[in-house]
């Protein structure tokens, strides 16, 4: 018998042991070793493939919210770092509430009785779900629509006139692509102005910054790498604290950002990942983490330690089947290799076959 040699990955260790060859009745070698090798099962199992990436644990890129605000003085501004939700308010001109609705179509005219259009149903749409509109909201402002806004006022600390001007409200699109996670709210970043300030209603006045309210991770990934990801794809996060958090891959940039001049990196195009538990990411408001891509899955194979491979003398790779005291050699297609193992199939070689190992 032409001599045999153990596979490792990309490694190829030569085995020094000595053997007896003996004719199987099949025609297969049956070799009796001296000592009986380290032996291994064959599973069927699940084979999963990843890339390891680093990323950063954030709130998501900053925005910055410029408004027509009402003249006047600017008397509070919600705290850096706080959450404001649908129906809060998000700052105060002359002591009076601005409040954070949800929308994306702009309020551009006064809304009063007899206004109909797009910016009639999102206001009705917002004060339905704040609790103020009792009928199904529609494009026209109408009396029921008027007593929902005076009550919504007199709640909210506004003059009670029943119009909904521009700069009564602060509209944000909460959720995709705003890369500001679910409708939780803004979660405020950085003041741009300071009580104090003045603001008038002649030119947009950008008042603070705000992101997401959900923690996500950022992924400079390789344009290279690219081909490996997709919306959907599942990720494992490994964060500061050593935990590990499931997350899937929510948006990716078609943009690609181009390294500064005379830098090695190679352009990366961002990849968002959400995670499956944001709240373990604790109270962590920017931080390094590991990212585990999973580029390729198999489920339900049969896969034996890689270290069970063995290069055979005509071509190809086999594995060392131990049963009843005797061993031999089976040839093995090899499959999907992932976490140390490898997938196999073979005459004979089923869930349960056991198989040598390199020692």
């Amino acid at each position: 018998m032409q001599p045999r040699t153990w596979v490792t990955g990309a490694a190829v260790l030569a085995v020094a042991a000595a053997t007896a060859v003996i004719a199987g009745a099949d025609g297969s070698e049956v070799v009796a070793d001296s000592e009986p090798p380290p032996t291994a099962t064959v599973v069927k199992t699940n084979l999963v493939q990843t890339v390891q990436v680093s990323g950063t644990l954030s709130y998501g890129v900053p925005q910055p919210l410029t408004v027509a605000a009402n003249p006047g003085t600017i008397t509070w501004i919600a705290p850096e770092g706080s959450t404001v939700k649908v129906g809060q308010p998000v700052y105060k001109v002359d002591n009076v509430p601005v409040i954070l609705w949800k929308g994306s179509t702009p309020l551009y005219r006064p809304l009063k009785l007899g206004t109909k259009g797009a910016d009639v149903l999102l206001a009705e749409q917002n004060l339905a779900a704040l609790g103020y509109l009792k009928v199904k909201p529609n494009s026209k402002y109408g009396t029921a629509t008027a007593n929902a806004v005076t009550a919504w006022q007199e709640a909210t600390g506004q003059p009670e006139t029943g119009v909904v001007e521009p700069h009564d409200v602060v509209l944000a699109q909460l959720g995709p692509p705003a890369n500001l996670a679910g409708n939780g709210g803004l979660r405020i970043a950085m003041h741009t102005l300071a009580p104090g300030d003045r603001v008038g209603s002649n030119t947009n006045n950008e008042i603070l910054t705000y992101s997401g309210t959900t923690p996500l991770v950022v992924v400079g990934l390789d344009v290279a790498k690219q081909h490996l990801v997709k919306k959907g794809l599942k990720a494992t996060v490994t964060l500061p604290t050593g935990k590990a958090v499931a997350g899937t891959v929510a948006a990716i940039s078609s943009v690609a950002t181009v390294p500064e001049e005379g830098s090695d990196d190679p352009p990366t195009v961002p990849v968002v990942i959400g995670l499956a538990d944001p709240a373990a990411a604790g109270g962590l408001d920017s931080a390094p983490v590991d990212v585990a891509l999973v580029s390729a899955q198999k489920h339900g194979v049969l896969a034996v330690p890689i270290a069970a491979l063995v290069a055979l003398a005509e071509g190809g790779y086999g594995v060392q089947v131990v049963a009843a005291g005797t061993t031999s050699y089976v040839a093995v297609k090899t499959g999907m290799f992932a976490g140390g193992k490898v997938e196999v199939t073979g005459a004979g070689i089923t869930a349960g076959t056991v198989v040598g190992v390199a020692g």
